[in-house]
């Protein structure tokens, strides 16, 4: 009871507003309002009132304008990049090296030799100045040949150029390609490709090459991976650089170390790779102080003469820097230290953090990408280039069936290779130069919000010196072979200084451009610079909004109820019975109202008759009326509302 009085009260005080009318409305609120402008719009002449009428809708328009400009940038999300600078001791980077070469030859020959030898014969096709013998090509295994083989490309004519196979005077398996018995073309006018082919031969395509070097290299890449994949991961181990044979010497600050805290890695482009201070399985170790004698100090042996010779043609050791259970992309990322010198490399570093959604698209770990990642067996953290790669090797298995060498496998699926993938180098052609690919994995994939870089700064010296390195190889020689004599030699040594140049440290932050309270600074200003408001101007406008409706309302409620009484009367011919009527149809079942119309007929009653009595009317009951709200109850009785 208590709410319902409660309602009817309110119910009462809404219908006694400002007003009945939206214009006794508006007048009110022009009247009252704390907003400049509109006041003087109903208290000056006609000419003042229009022109303040006409003032006060440009200003508004100007703050509404301003408004959408100041919404509008506060919805773009935009940025503002700090960089700050810190001092403290820091945790030293994790360092990965591996051997350029990612096998020894002496473990991979019985591989390669199918491969070697053919790679022999395609070289002295293309150097020498006649052509082999047929018996020198009777031996060889046209096997692997057979799937993507090497051709010359005649281009004398440009209009017409001619495809030589290298070996089609001792076998032929394309009828396109001509023979090629002789060299009739110089270097110049005969370029090397590679053809690749898909559905047995009958759709093929070319990939052209400025240079010999680099078909003949990547060629020979492309095989020995064919190759490689097929040989179980485990065996590919025993075949590389172990860490007791690549690490020769360890010094962390004033702290020995060797080769056992570093931990094993295999990649498949360099073979055995080897990080310290991962922290996989133990914490971080810090840096006491900045300086060559609190870095990490390696020599590195890095046995040149087993170098494969058609699969490396680079000496040296390859190196990153990167986070701690960050995956080490060493091919991407890393450097080269030369052999036989001594390289120094400075670090500094720089902390990347970036604003999360609305602001930017990156990710805190990776779980809102759509790529599975395949790096996660190395309980790595997330990077965008795991996440590229991973898209890649999607693509791959869903396009070509079959996964590339160089990327790790998602469970259930297979390496490529030409024996049960013939077409499998044409796909990967195919994909590899697909723009829309790129895109989509770029699309997919997000960067990490926060990150962190290295920045090298990298010095070199020959080392050792002509006046030391007789006693230098002979106490190496003697720690790693047990022998007086010199088994090492310059060409397979290096020597790596990592250490922190400085402890400062940049952090590039990003912030939000425009908050919440540069927004609400920038309206206000504008409504109070052109209209002289505030909050509670806007209050205003709020509660004649809510007038307005409210008086909408109650014109829709009365058009329909006159509308229901409209239709109500409209089921009557004449006019409605009296209350005399009613009653005695009430009480006698047998009484027949009067049907015959109340108003007389012209011409019914002669001049000389009297005209019929009217009967008595009905009474006036007072207690049937509706009273109003007013009357039923008072403003002053009950609570105040």
């Amino acid at each position: 009871m208590q709410v319902k009085k409660y309602l009817l009260k309110c119910l009462h005080r809404l219908q006694k507003g400002p007003g009945y009318t939206y214009k006794e409305l508006l007048v009110w609120y022009c009247d009252n309002t704390n907003t400049h402008g509109p006041k003087r719009i109903i208290c000056e002449g006609p000419k003042k009132k229009a022109m303040w009428f006409v003032l006060t809708l440009l200003f508004a328009s100007i703050v509404f304008w301003q408004w959408g400009v100041f919404i509008r940038t506060y919805l773009s999300w935009e940025v503002s990049v700090s960089l700050s600078v810190g001092f403290k001791t820091m945790d030293f980077p994790a360092v990965t090296i591996c051997n350029a070469s990612p096998f020894q030859y002496s473990k991979v020959r019985h591989l390669l030799k199918d491969l070697d030898q053919l790679m022999e014969a395609v070289l002295e096709r293309i150097v020498a100045s006649e052509p082999a013998h047929a018996n020198a090509t009777k031996a060889l295994n046209f096997t692997i040949w057979n799937h993507t083989p090497l051709v010359l490309i005649d281009e004398r004519n440009p209009h017409h150029p001619v495809v030589l196979d290298l070996f089609a005077d001792h076998h032929n398996d394309s009828a396109s390609s001509s023979p090629a018995p002789r060299r009739t073309c110089n270097a110049q006018e005969c370029k090397v490709a590679m053809r690749l082919c898909c559905l047995n031969g009958t759709v093929c395509t070319f990939r052209n090459f400025t240079s010999a070097t680099q078909a003949v290299t990547e060629w020979y890449t492309l095989q020995a991976t064919n190759i490689f994949s097929q040989v179980p991961t485990q065996e590919l181990v025993k075949m590389g650089y172990p860490g007791e044979q690549l690490i020769l010497a360890c010094l962390f600050g004033a702290e020995p170390c060797s080769y056992r805290n570093f931990t094993s890695l295999f990649h498949p482009d360099y073979g055995n790779c080897y990080t310290f201070n991962w922290g996989m399985t133990e914490k971080a170790l810090p840096s006491a102080n900045p300086g060559v004698e609190f870095g990490l100090k390696l020599i590195l042996d890095l046995g040149q003469e087993d170098y494969v010779p058609f699969l490396t043609s680079t000496a040296g050791a390859r190196l990153l820097l990167h986070e701690q259970r960050s995956y080490p992309f060493v091919k991407d990322e890393g450097i080269y230290a030369m052999s036989g010198t001594e390289t120094s490399i400075g670090v500094l570093v720089d902390k990347l953090e970036r604003k999360g959604k609305p602001y930017s698209q990156c990710t805190a770990n990776g779980s809102d990408v759509p790529i599975q990642n395949l790096y996660r067996d190395h309980n790595t953290t997330y990077s965008i280039q795991a996440c590229i790669r991973s898209c890649f090797q999607d693509h791959m298995i869903h396009n070509c069936s079959c996964g590339h060498y160089l990327y790790p496998l998602p469970p259930g699926e297979k390496y490529c290779n030409s024996h049960d993938f013939p077409d499998w180098v044409y796909c990967y052609s195919e994909l590899r130069r697909s723009l829309g690919q790129r895109e989509t994995c770029i699309r997919m994939c997000k960067e990490s919000c926060n990150d962190t870089q290295y920045k090298m700064t990298i010095s070199m010296a020959d080392w050792p010196s002509e006046a030391s390195e007789d006693w230098i190889f002979h106490v190496l020689s003697q720690e790693r072979d047990q022998s007086t004599n010199i088994t090492l030699s310059r060409k397979g040594i290096v020597k790596l200084n990592i250490y922190f140049q400085e402890f400062n440290y940049r952090t590039i932050e990003e912030s939000a451009a425009n908050n919440i309270v540069w927004l609400l600074s920038n309206l206000g200003g504008q409504f109070g610079f052109w209209m002289g408001g505030s909050v509670l101007c806007l209050i205003e406008f709020a509660e004649i909004a809510i007038d307005f409706l409210w008086i909408t309302v109650i014109k829709l409620v009365a058009f329909s109820k006159s509308l229901r009484q409209r239709r109500a009367q409209a089921r009557y011919a004449g006019p409605p019975p009296t209350v005399a009527e009613l009653v005695e149809a009430h009480t006698n079942f047998a009484f027949q109202p009067d049907t015959a119309p109340h108003g007389p007929k012209p011409g019914a009653y002669p001049d000389e008759q009297t005209l019929p009595i009217p009967g008595t009317p009905p009474p006036n009951y007072d207690s049937l009326r509706l009273q109003p709200l007013d009357v039923i109850e008072s403003d002053s009785e009950g609570d105040p509302i």
